[in-house]
């Protein structure tokens, strides 16, 4: 190791070093967030499968474990045991359970705790400490006991957190457009096919520049399938009509010959949280794709999860890929019924849940999925919404692969700017 690094017990340098509750206290309708350990999944929390608890347990909680400005919080059970985040908002509306708290005070250590319990350094010195086989756990004397590397002085650690943070903001600032970008579609697709107040023909004919249709005056027209009015002339059409749908499949896991050096992207359904997948987490071989149910979409498919907590949630694939049987993919038999497609499907999310059958997130199924009704509007409003869409999705696309190329090049600089093998200024030599 360099000699500008050594190892410090966790208990000797941060002030306070805790965790949450272990009780389980009882779920509400509304309240205060309570966030476990599954709810910290690597720079997020995931609010949306957390529940709601009573003022009385939340302030009950944070009497003891309260999480405060720049803590960096650590789950401590399941399958994210060991993934940190740091808060960074002064105003905190949760409590936690099953998480580690580390005081870090300031915003330099919490970064620099943050990126050294994200690198291979500090997931290897977390590894050693974690008990459990099928369910691994960190003690909180493993947490207070955990060597955190340190640099010989607070310049170091500044030059370091500020290079790692550079590529973090841009990133987050690349994810704030595409939420500007996905919502502005959404709104103009809301505006269109929703409310009906698509832009009517110029006098020219040419379609998207007009008055809107319905605020104008537009006829409406009764639709029996729909219960609904609908614009005149417009159709309703079942999904199967207008797109192929397929679900995937799971190759033997014990069989190795299926998953060793395997090129072929396999995607689970909880990749389906994204408004593109631009690569996957897990690949299978041509062997594996033979011998199981999986199918090889092509790029552009529409990608709609059926089981567990993203059930309904849709992605377009940028890349060809199979998926597991929790994915149905969707191939639309005309290319500017993607976008429609997509944003279609996203605002029928809660139709969907509701839908479904099963436990608490329900499952869909492709049957049902192919029976969904759509209304079919005239083809050059169509095609006038798939232009707008697509200028939209075309930057939110370039701009997740720039976030990807980006979370690459900070994750192998990372061990090597931790162990001083790199300094920053070498960086920009």
């Amino acid at each position: 190791m360099n000699k500008n690094f050594s190892y410090i017990k966790a208990s000797e340098y941060y002030s306070k070093i805790t965790d949450g509750t272990h009780d389980s206290p009882k779920q509400q309708e509304i309240g205060r967030y309570l966030i476990t350990s599954k709810h910290i999944k690597g720079r997020t929390i995931d609010f949306d499968t957390a529940y709601f608890i009573s003022d009385a347990d939340f302030k009950k909680i944070n009497e003891r474990s309260q999480v405060e400005q720049w803590d960096v919080i650590v789950s401590m059970i399941g399958e994210y045991c060991g993934f940190s985040y740091i808060e960074r908002d002064a105003e905190i509306n949760y409590a936690v359970k099953n998480v580690g708290i580390f005081k870090a005070e300031t915003q330099i250590e919490a970064e620099w705790l943050y990126y050294y319990l994200s690198s291979p350094i500090g997931k290897q010195k977390l590894k050693q400490i974690k008990s459990g086989s099928s369910q691994p756990y960190l003690s909180l004397g493993g947490l207070r006991n955990l060597p955190i590397l340190q640099p010989s002085n607070n310049t170091i650690k500044s030059n370091i957190v500020s290079l790692l943070s550079s590529f973090d903001s841009k990133i987050a600032l690349n994810n704030r457009i595409n939420a500007e970008l996905e919502a502005m579609a959404k709104t103009v697709y809301d505006y269109w096919f929703v409310q009906f107040d698509f832009p009517t023909p110029s006098p020219s004919g040419r379609a998207g520049v007009g008055s809107p249709y319905k605020s104008s005056g537009g006829k409406m027209v009764w639709s029996e399938e729909l219960k609904r009015e609908v614009p005149e002339g417009w159709e309703v059409k079942k999904l199967k009509e207008i797109a192929d749908t397929g679900s995937g499949g799971t190759p033997l896991s014990t069989e190795k010959a299926y998953y060793e050096n395997g090129t072929i992207p396999w995607i689970n359904s909880g990749e389906v949280n994204e408004p593109f997948i631009v690569s996957a987490k897990k690949y299978i071989t041509q062997e594996g794709v033979d011998n199981s149910s999986a199918k090889l979409f092509n790029k552009g498919a529409i990608l709609m999860a059926m089981y567990g907590a993203t059930a309904g949630k849709v992605s377009i694939i940028d890349i060809e890929a199979t998926t597991n049987q929790a994915v149905c993919g969707i191939m639309p038999k005309q290319e500017y019924f993607r976008a429609y497609l997509k944003f279609g499907l996203e605002d029928l999310y809660r139709y969907l849940i509701n839908l479904s059958t099963g436990s608490a997130r329900d499952n869909l199924s492709q049957d049902k999925i192919r029976e969904l009704q759509f209304i079919i509007p005239d083809e050059p409003i169509l095609k006038a919404f798939d232009k707008i869409a697509d200028s939209a999705m075309s930057k939110i696309l370039s701009n997740m692969k720039q976030n990807q190329q980006l979370s690459s090049l900070r994750d192998w600089l990372l061990p090597m700017l931790m162990n001083g093998q790199v300094r920053p200024m070498d960086i920009f030599e």
